[in-house]
């Protein structure tokens, strides 16, 4: 019985999806899953190259962009398997990272989510696997203060096995048990924040996110939206995509406010996160990467 199903939402990703599926190839020797691929209306051709190339893998095409959390949730809500694993296209995963988080998934019933270490290409962890919830203090120390200890948790020994409040949607190894507990992404993230909005529903629910730096998984990041410093350079995203990537990064922190935060607080520290979240808003409409 297969116990792994692996979720892949591509959006123009061209030869990273590719790379992507060609390392899970080489993980069939070491573990038995399936493996979804979810078509947002990609114009690159990518998509019927996957299936030319990888035929035994599952597509399907959708034929208008659904977002991230709205695709993904096509597969997950379906998906028979005990875990599930929600994947990038622009990533590509060494041996032994599934079958060690597998197994320590299993040893370990109250972890809801695990992640390995995220690397990007040039070896720095990708931080946004290892993060803290943004609070209105954590979020206004780090933007403001530079201060990144409880956004990104950066005082953790990255070295060890620990327990963290999110991971990113780029790998997230899920009990599927846990979703159908907590409900699954919420769509009302198209691009950014569902990753975290469902690890806080994971959180509240009792279970753990926990950081296992022992394996690892590489991620270009950044790749379908082209507003990654990082890989803006070679992603081949168009002006419109990224103007609309632009939009949907500043929208998310309003809305995880809105929806977890914003009902604790007085009127006047709402107003100043809010005001917040313009100001940060207003800069990357400039800089237009993030």
């Amino acid at each position: 019985m297969k116990k792994l199903t692996i979720s892949i939402v591509n959006y123009n990703s061209g030869e990273y999806l590719i790379n992507c599926l060609n390392s899970l190839k080489k993980l069939k020797n070491e573990l038995d899953f399936d493996v979804w691929v979810i078509d947002n209306n990609s114009v690159d051709n990518s998509i019927n190259r996957a299936k030319s190339i990888f035929p035994d893998f599952n597509y399907l095409v959708n034929r208008k962009n659904l977002g991230f959390g709205k695709a993904h949730n096509q597969i997950l809500k379906k998906a028979k398997t005990p875990f599930l694993l929600t994947l990038n296209p622009d990533t590509e995963i060494p041996l032994g990272t599934l079958k060690y988080i597998l197994s320590y998934m299993e040893k370990n019933p109250d972890v809801g989510i695990s992640t390995p270490r995220v690397e990007k290409p040039d070896g720095k962890l990708d931080k946004a696997c290892h993060r803290g919830f943004p609070t209105p203090r954590a979020s206004f120390e780090y933007f403001f203060l530079k201060n990144d200890k409880k956004y990104h948790l950066t005082d953790r020994d990255m070295t060890k096995i620990h327990e963290i409040d999110s991971c990113v949607g780029a790998f997230m190894f899920i009990r599927s048990s846990v979703l159908e507990k907590v409900g699954y992404f919420d769509e009302d993230y198209f691009l950014y924040g569902e990753d975290i909005d469902l690890c806080f529903r994971i959180k509240k629910a009792g279970l753990k996110i926990m950081y296992l730096p022992d394996v690892k998984v590489l991620h270009a990041k950044g790749i379908s939206s082209g507003i990654k410093k990082e890989s803006s350079s070679n992603s081949k995203a168009s002006q419109e995509t990224k103007s609309a990537s632009v939009n949907y990064f500043n929208e998310v922190m309003g809305i995880f406010y809105k929806k977890h935060y914003a009902k604790k607080y007085p009127f006047f520290i709402n107003w100043l996160v809010y005001l917040g979240i313009n100001l940060k808003s207003s800069m990357t409409k400039i800089k237009k990467t993030v």
